[in-house]
């Protein structure tokens, strides 16, 4: 049904008054604020009991004052700007009344005798009946009336209720819808929340992970490197002795190369000599020294296959195949294993496990091929 709504002209006053009555609305229940208001962190009001309710339904396991139990602090989020307020064992009533707007609001009563919205529905008027106010509710057709319809009109077979009743159910109704929509919407919030937090302790376990698992990493290199540097130091080992012993050799054999050609440059000019008496006082010396040259045995050399240094090769394949299946374990760390990963301990672990599995093949590819140093013939 439509309503000719009749608004009288209104004086400056009047408008000055409607405005003031939007500003003690609360946004909760949309009726003036009821005594006593309480005043949010944010700034914004309420009236207690809407502030009780949005607060018990945002916190249903927080005990009333009237509990034997102490009662521990809850939260919401202010309805007007979603702000979230923290309240202490007292609940709502720990909150700061607001005595600044409870005096606006005596003055307004004092100024305004009749309720909040009176003037507008003074003047709601039936259409079918100008002169009769809008006073009843239709509960069939779920439209306000006024009593002629009721009676004469287009809802005389209707069941009507009281206006005022209906209009308080209502609102009442529509108070509940918020408060508990505020709360769903708290517990969104928390929700939202709580993923957050999951967002960055996932991100934080991730990087601590990364850390633990470059630690690790590290730890093989440390094996891998500190082996190699000793498996070189062995080649090392046997490279030196074996080249000073052939470098020991080349001194003899030079030495006596020297000797013999100085003692051939002594014969060819002994046979230039051309006294017969000269040449005979030297030669049995010089035949002599020839003599004991040439029985001088040099058969001291390295036996074949001495430079060979193949016995020093290794197979790593295992090794390899042994990396390529690193993975992660099944089983979570426990905390003493966590803390181990900066002292050593781990790294040592992981040093012995690599060494049995190398001792195999070092026993074989090393050990039984390997030639000791002075396996060569000494010169004699």
């Amino acid at each position: 049904m439509n309503f000719a709504v009749g608004l009288k002209p209104l004086l400056a006053e009047a408008r000055n008054m409607e405005s003031l009555e939007k500003q003690l609305i609360c946004p909760i229940c949309l009726e003036m604020f009821t005594k006593p208001v309480v005043i949010l962190p944010c700034q914004h009001n309420l009236c207690r009991k809407c502030a009780n309710d949005v607060f018990q339904a945002s916190n249903p396991l927080w005990q009333s004052r009237g509990s034997s139990a102490v009662p521990s602090g809850g939260r919401f989020r202010c309805p007007s700007c979603r702000h979230e307020v923290v309240l202490d064992r007292h609940g709502v009533y720990g909150l700061q009344r607001n005595l600044l707007v409870e005096n606006i609001i005596d003055i307004y009563k004092q100024e305004s005798a009749r309720p909040l919205h009176a003037k507008a529905e003074q003047h709601l008027m039936c259409e079918e009946h100008e002169d009769e106010r809008i006073n009843i509710y239709c509960l069939r057709c779920e439209a306000p009336t006024c009593s002629l319809c009721k009676v004469f009109g287009a809802h005389k077979d209707c069941e009507v209720a009281p206006l005022p009743a209906v209009y308080q159910r209502q609102k009442s109704e529509l108070s509940d819808g918020i408060a508990m929509l505020v709360a769903g919407n708290d517990r969104i919030q928390a929700i939202i929340t709580q993923m957050e937090e999951i967002c960055r302790t996932i991100e934080e376990n991730g990087r601590r992970q990364k850390q633990h698992l470059g630690l690790r990493f590290d730890s093989l290199y440390s094996i891998l490197e500190e082996r190699k540097k000793e498996l070189l130091q062995s080649i090392a080992r046997e490279q030196e002795a074996k080249v000073q012993l052939v470098r020991g050799l080349i001194r003899q054999y030079g030495d006596h190369l020297e000797a013999s050609s100085k003692l051939v440059e002594s014969a060819i000019q002994a046979m230039e000599e051309p006294q017969m008496a000269v040449y005979l006082q030297h030669s049995k010396e010089l035949l002599k020294k020839i003599t004991d040259m040439s029985k001088v045995s040099m058969s001291s050399r390295p036996e074949p296959g001495y430079e060979n240094m193949d016995h020093f090769s290794i197979n790593v394949d295992y090794v390899a195949e042994m990396l390529r299946t690193i993975e992660f374990q099944t089983e979570p760390l426990g905390e003493e294993e966590v803390d181990g990963l900066g002292d050593g301990s781990e790294a040592a672990a992981d040093e012995d496990r690599l060494e049995s599995l190398e001792a195999p093949d070092a026993a074989e590819d090393v050990g039984p091929r390997q030639k000791p140093a002075s396996s060569p013939h000494a010169p004699a």
